[in-house]
């Protein structure tokens, strides 16, 4: 018998890549069970479904930053804490320090859809009940209806997994002036923060400040303590945006709105941003 589950979480994490560095992205996830009924006359109820296979793709992927082996750099395990030292790109830079459960480590050389599909079918399929022979997982971004961007971040305030130093979204982004969609804006602000990591200034601190990695000459640097432990961090410049609000989805769009206003002050403007697949903040200026 098989049993199927369309959209039944969505993965928002970041991944490591030797081309792009730190990557954020949104996969929808659809399941699908094959295996005998059990005395219920069923595979596996629905609401175990989304309660314990959500639950193990949320606690062993969402939210982390994933690595895969081939990395151009190293990392290191201590008691309560990893550290990340690697290179990317043309000799861009990323360092960081954080509590164990804001990483995932991928046996592969390279984080794809395929070699995270394997990974979570090796995970979840022994936790499930004997009945179940065999699942199949499909990860998939959202359907594309405008411009999007990758972006990484980390919410110090947040009380759950969104403290992570370095998680991200796969984001489409609306622009309206005067109530007509610019797609020229939603482009320009698309590649102006596409892959990158968007940090809040009341977290940057000196490279001399950092207590667990080290800062190269043209980083920029970031450190914080949150409910799950301390974290910090060191960034090239050029992959970074610092700014002067928290990078919450609801402060971006009314980050956008403010920029977008500067340059068309006589305009209405409309943002639509999005955090990840089906969920974001409006602003208007």
């Amino acid at each position: 018998m098989t049993l199927f589950v369309n959209s039944l979480t969505v993965i928002d994490f970041s991944y490591l890549c030797n081309k792009r560095g730190a990557v954020g992205e949104s996969w929808i996830v659809d399941l699908t069970l094959h295996g005998k009924l059990n005395e219920e006359s069923m595979v596996l109820d629905f609401g175990l479904v989304k309660k314990q296979i959500k639950g193990i793709i949320d606690e062993c992927i969402d939210h982390r930053l994933a690595v895969p082996n081939n990395i151009n750099g190293s990392i290191h395990e201590f008691a309560d804490h990893k550290t990340l030292d690697c290179t990317f790109a043309d000799n861009k830079h990323l360092a960081m320090s954080a509590p164990h459960q804001a990483f995932c480590l991928i046996d592969t050389d390279k984080i794809t859809i395929e070699s995270v599909t394997e990974y979570l079918i090796a995970t979840i399929l022994p936790q499930l009940p004997d009945n179940i022979e065999k699942i199949e997982l499909v990860l998939k971004p959202e359907h594309n209806q405008s411009f999007y961007y990758h972006y990484s971040h980390g919410l110090k305030k947040h009380d759950g997994n969104c403290q992570r130093i370095i998680h991200g979204h796969r984001s489409q982004i609306g622009i309206s002036l005067g109530g007509i969609s610019m797609p020229r804006l939603q482009k320009q602000w698309a590649d102006k923060w596409q892959d990158i990591y968007l940090a809040t200034s009341e977290d940057q601190i000196s490279a001399s400040e950092l207590k667990h990695i080290i800062a190269k000459e043209d980083d920029v640097c970031f450190a914080y303590t949150a409910a799950q432990g301390y974290f910090e961090m060191a960034i090239s410049e050029s992959r970074c945006d610092i700014l002067p609000i928290d990078t919450t989805v609801e402060c971006i769009a009314e980050y956008i709105a403010g920029q977008v206003k500067l340059q068309h002050p006589e305009k209405d403007v409309k943002i639509t941003a999005y955090e990840g697949v089906g969920k974001g903040s409006i602003s208007y200026a």
